[in-house]
């Protein structure tokens, strides 16, 4: 996969995010989650974006890092949604394998690289 369409899928998400966070019920638990969500789910793509524009290789990796930080926070803040009963399960299914998805790709983009700085 190329950075053009992680760039896509991770813009995909976040705006799926966005999205989500906008249905929400309004009470105190469900708010604080969302905005903790919001933050981190749109962060994904934003720091994928930095990634690709790395002045370095440990730049890079660090900043890949960063993506996988943020895509791993999304999916317990997701978690949280469901196992406090604020949204179902089937409702998250496909945003959650899809930052799931992102996620095995980043942690396999470190390793590689990683593996070729060694």
């Amino acid at each position: 996969m190329d950075r053009e369409e992680i760039k896509r899928r991770t813009k995909s998400v976040a705006l799926r995010v966005i999205r989500l966070v906008q249905s929400l019920p309004h009470s105190p638990v469900a708010d604080v989650i969302g905005r903790q969500l919001l933050r981190s789910g749109t962060s994904i793509g934003a720091n994928y974006r930095a990634a690709c524009r790395a002045k370095s290789k440990a730049d890079h990796l660090n900043k890949l890092k960063i993506v996988e930080e943020e895509a791993d926070e999304s999916l317990y803040w997701l978690e949280l949604l469901i196992e406090a009963d604020i949204v179902t399960a089937s409702r998250l299914t496909d945003l959650t394998n899809e930052i799931d998805s992102i996620l095995r790709i980043i942690v396999a983009s470190i390793k590689a690289q990683r593996a070729s700085n060694t």
